[in-house]
């Protein structure tokens, strides 16, 4: 089940790793029809943790459509480097640019959920030639909110290098969830089992590199002219609202769609279904 509650599909994945930018990136290939939708997680996420709790039914939509999923750079089952700005999203961006190429694809529907988010956004802003349209999930803080998380992302690193994870996991457990899942204690049990799984070192560096980190200014935002659609939630500080509808103002023709409950939520894959057969 999805976290809104959609069933899995049962869609047979073509799965492998190639070097990209100095890195190997781990993928899978689901379905068929174009163009294809490239995937990018969250950070500290891979297509395992989603694959635990997810938000967007990806199997389901890879019926009708061909998916790439992708392990970012120091995420999952990809390797890692050491230079923190390989993490910032611009860098994040030239990956998945670089792994279309790889894959044969000249051009497709750029998405995915917050880190994953912003790595479509740049690749629109970097390579509008190649993006055929936008699917926004969750997008991170930004611009005028974006210089607290920035702090939190530093501290959690510093935490992460001195303790190790279990004390961002304390601190987790403290933190009120979005409001779809308010009294909802998957979200918890998710982030711990995501938090724990990790590697301190990797964990740490994708940390610093995020804090390094924002959207594209504004003006090139606004440059944008594909179809879009955004799909956030309320009550989460990281995802606020004020950068979804940012978006949806900044983007001509954006579309959002804003859960504040488990059925809002809920509804967030047929959402993204009939926005891709219109692309």
């Amino acid at each position: 089940m999805t976290a809104g509650g959609s069933t899995v599909g049962t869609v047979s994945a073509v799965e492998a790793r190639v070097s990209v930018r100095g890195v190997e990136l781990a993928h899978e290939q689901h379905g068929s029809g174009e163009p294809p939708l490239i995937w990018g997680h969250g950070l500290t996420s891979s297509r395992a943790s989603e694959d635990d709790f997810p938000l967007v039914d990806l199997r389901a939509l890879s019926e009708e459509r061909r998916i790439v999923r992708y392990d970012a750079r120091g995420h999952g089952a990809s390797g890692l480097t050491e230079d923190v700005s390989d993490y910032g999203w611009e860098r994040m961006a030239a990956d998945q640019l670089a792994l279309a190429d790889v894959l044969g694809i000249d051009r497709y529907v750029a998405g995915g959920a917050s880190l994953g988010a912003a790595t479509a956004l740049y690749a629109a802003v970097t390579a509008p030639e190649r993006v055929a349209a936008l699917l926004l999930v969750i997008p991170p803080t930004a611009w005028d909110t974006r210089a607290a998380q920035r702090e939190l992302y530093e501290a959690m690193a510093d935490a992460v290098e001195r303790r190790g994870v279990e004390l961002l996991v304390q601190g987790a457990a403290q933190m009120p969830p979005p409001d779809p899942f308010a009294g909802d204690d998957r979200w918890y049990e998710a982030g711990a089992r995501r938090l724990r799984s990790a590697d301190p070192h990797r964990l740490a560096t994708v940390l610093q590199g995020a804090a390094t980190a924002d959207l594209p200014p504004r003006e090139q935002i606004a440059a944008i002219e594909v179809p879009t659609l955004v799909l956030a939630w309320s009550g989460d500080t990281g995802h606020p609202v004020s950068t979804a509808r940012a978006l949806e103002e900044l983007i001509p023709g954006a579309r959002l769609h804003l859960a504040s409950t488990g059925t809002e939520l809920a509804r967030w894959t047929d959402e993204a279904r009939r926005f891709l057969a219109a692309v």
